[in-house]
């Protein structure tokens, strides 16, 4: 098989790409081959094989499994039992939570050592699993948790064992001794701390780079199909519909579905019918608590107020604007409810063609707070953008740092929400997103912002953009 048939395969399988650095570490040659999911046919990969302490980098799906083969040495001979050759295999993780190690306690059992380590700190699209070939042969298993309280034990063990053979021989007294312990452990821990932050921030910045590039692509690649799911499910709202729904990202404080058929026709007429009159250009918030006209959001937008007592006769408005609600609870469970909350907006892109240097468009940003920290009272923390009409060209959502890429379909919403409603600590740039430059047609959104702890005596603004109550300001 070519290698050109190789990815074609992976394409058409849908499935989480993953960047794999393979290090070897076994004390010989060791050769890796792509096993394809069908035929089980083997493909070289490692051109021709990895020397002892090198690495190898390649791209590869979740789910695609590996061959890692010792080769010879001098002798013409290799390191297992009766002089024979180990072979070892390893399938690509996309569990985001969890590091695998998988030994083998025997040494009779011809296989090599390998460990499987995704980092949680990179989204779906560029995660990196790690694989280390080494010559140990114990088994073991372990998620971040596990890992977490080994390195906690390891710590202390060593920290008692100095302090230990101290005492022994009496250079320490036992009050000392405690001191002494505290110090070592803390010392240890403030370190592996510092270790771990560092490696977070780089991967953050990394991700972030990273997701400059996928959003200069995909907007400029009008023919690309969405991201596809991780998966699909259903709802059923009040009117008894059932609705399809496709999760592209499920973090505790960051999760996007697409709802399709989430919009009627006459729903959407209706919010073009109020809107019609009072647009007006949008604006963004200006860092000091207002709003401002920006070039990094051009279009259209008017805030309805729905007319909530006319629920019950079935209003158009308030219909949809309940459904809005009623799937943000569904997702997060929070018991909100339409008291305070900011007007249903109706927003308008209009495209001018390939030639125009300032298209309609929305830059990238985030709704709410995306730093990572606590939820300030009144603030947004989930999103709905309903698609009523698409553009020819262009239009679509994209959420870069998470790697994905969402194409509007008539009457189908697209919901983010970001917040943690466990902890209630923010969304970390995952949910930053962006309405990519509308090159022909037109494009009109409707638009709910959801707020947390408003209510008809502290509506939503009552607090300014930073999330201040006005009244304290």
């Amino acid at each position: 098989m070519t290698m050109l048939a190789l990815w074609a395969k992976c394409a058409d399988a849908a499935m989480e790409t993953r960047s794999i650095n393979i290090q070897n570490d076994s004390g010989t040659k060791v050769e890796v081959f792509w096993i394809h999911p069908d035929t089980k046919e083997t493909v070289l990969q490692s051109s021709p094989f990895i020397y002892n302490g090198a690495t190898l980098n390649l791209s590869s799906f979740s789910s695609h499994a590996f061959e890692a083969r010792e080769m010879p040495g001098k002798t013409g001979n290799c390191l297992g039992d009766d002089d024979t050759c180990r072979v070892g295999y390893f399938t690509v993780n996309s569990n985001d939570d969890q590091s695998t190690f998988y030994n083998y306690a025997n040494k009779n059992v011809q296989h090599l050592h390998y460990s499987l380590q995704t980092l949680t700190s990179l989204p779906p699209f560029q995660q990196l699993t790690a694989v280390f070939i080494d010559t140990q042969f114990n088994i073991k298993h372990q998620d971040n948790k596990s890992l977490a309280r080994e390195s906690a034990g390891e710590l202390l063990a060593d920290c008692q064992s100095d302090v230990t053979d101290k005492i022994k021989d009496g250079d320490m007294s036992a009050t000392d001794a405690i001191k002494e312990l505290k110090q070592c452990v803390e010392s240890g821990v403030a370190t592996e701390m510092e270790k771990a932050n560092e490696e977070i921030a780089f991967q953050s910045q990394i991700r972030r780079k990273m997701g400059e590039l996928f959003e200069n692509y995909t907007c400029a690649d009008h023919v690309l199909a969405s991201t596809e799911p991780l998966r699909e499910t259903q709802w059923i709202a009040g009117d008894k519909i059932v609705r399809e729904v496709h999760v592209m990202l499920d973090r505790p404080a960051s999760r996007v579905h697409v709802i399709k058929n989430f919009i009627s026709e006459e729903e959407c007429q209706a919010m073009e019918d109020e809107a019609k009159p009072i647009l007006h250009k949008a604006t963004v918030a200006d860092g000091k608590g207002g709003s401002e006209l920006s070039p990094n959001r051009k279009a259209l937008q008017a805030g309805i107020t729905i007319p909530w007592k006319l629920e019950s006769e079935g209003n158009f408005l308030a219909t949809l604007s309940r459904r809005v609600y009623d799937y943000t609870n569904h997702v997060l469970k929070m018991d909100i409810d339409e008291h305070g909350q900011e007007d249903l907006m109706s927003i308008q892109y209009e495209g001018r063609g390939e030639g125009d240097e300032t298209p309609d468009r929305y830059t990238p940003h985030c709704d709410g707070d995306c730093t990572g920290l606590g939820f300030k009272t009144g603030g947004r923390m989930a999103t709905i953008v309903v698609y009523c009409t698409l553009p020819e060209k262009g239009g679509a959502t994209n959420f870069r740092n998470s790697g994905l890429h969402i194409v509007p379909e008539q009457g189908s919403a697209t919901f983010f929400s970001y917040i943690d409603p466990e902890t209630m600590t923010m969304d970390n740039g995952f949910t930053e997103h962006s309405g990519c430059p509308v090159v022909e047609g037109e494009k009109k959104i409707v638009t709910q912002w959801v707020r947390y702890g408003v209510d008809k005596e502290n509506p939503w603004d009552s607090f300014n953009t930073l999330g201040i109550k006005k009244s304290d300001e």
